[in-house]
């Protein structure tokens, strides 16, 4: 389940899992991790960031936007969303990072995800054939569903490339791709069918953004 305000924190020692939130969408999909060496009441301190992949490391810019999480007991993954500070030199340069409160992390655990209602727009295709719009209904990190006309051939298991267009509250809009099986069918109407999938094939940058754009939705419904 996705959990929020446990006050769980991140600590001094723990890897610290990111992508960048730049304007270049190749960039956006490229991971980094770091180590958290340092922190006050309101900042991290973290080492210079390097590729997962390549070794390489990072340079971040103040006001650079990351997605994050890091790892706590049981493979559990504690997401949440900062910002770079500046930079501090001690023995080696460290990049600071706000400091996110108890409320702006969400823990995922076993890979079971909340659901909330979310109404947007997603491209879908099915092989070389259909191509069409939709909207969604609601959005998980493992799934999501979305309403469409009852006139697609759409069945059961099928597999659908998607294209899901994501707008932030700080009003950053993304999109993430990925490759969804249908698990469920249920018609509404004559005219219209809801579609249930699960996420079969994703990277974990787009599975990150869908994370970050639920827990800022469950965030807003807790202020109503």
């Amino acid at each position: 389940m996705i959990e929020g305000g446990l006050n769980l924190q991140p600590k001094v020692g723990h890897i610290l899992y990111m992508t960048v939130e730049s304007i270049d969408p190749e960039e956006r999909k490229q991971p980094y991790k770091s180590r958290i060496v340092d922190m006050d009441d309101d900042k991290l301190f973290i080492e210079v960031p390097i590729h997962e992949h390549t070794g390489k490391y990072k340079r971040l810019n103040v006001g650079d936007g990351l997605s994050a999480y890091f790892m706590t007991e049981g493979g559990i993954k504690n997401y949440f969303h900062t910002q770079v500070l500046g930079y501090k030199e001690d023995i080696f340069t460290l990049v600071a990072l706000r400091r996110p409160t108890p409320d702006e992390i969400t823990r995922v655990q076993r890979r079971n995800f909340l659901r909330v209602p979310a109404y947007l727009e997603v491209a879908v295709r099915l092989g070389n054939t259909l191509h069409f719009t939709a909207v969604t209904e609601d959005l998980s990190g493992g799934g999501f569903s979305f309403l469409c006309d009852s006139y697609y051939p759409l069945e059961i298991d099928q597999v659908l490339d998607c294209w899901l267009l994501l707008q932030f509250r700080n009003g950053q809009i993304d999109h993430a791709s990925f490759k969804a099986q249908i698990v469920r069918l249920k018609d509404i109407s004559p005219e219209k069918r809801l579609v249930m999938l699960k996420f079969i094939e994703i990277l974990e940058a787009d599975q990150q953004k869908i994370v970050r754009y639920c827990l800022e939705r469950q965030m807003d419904f807790r202020k109503v």
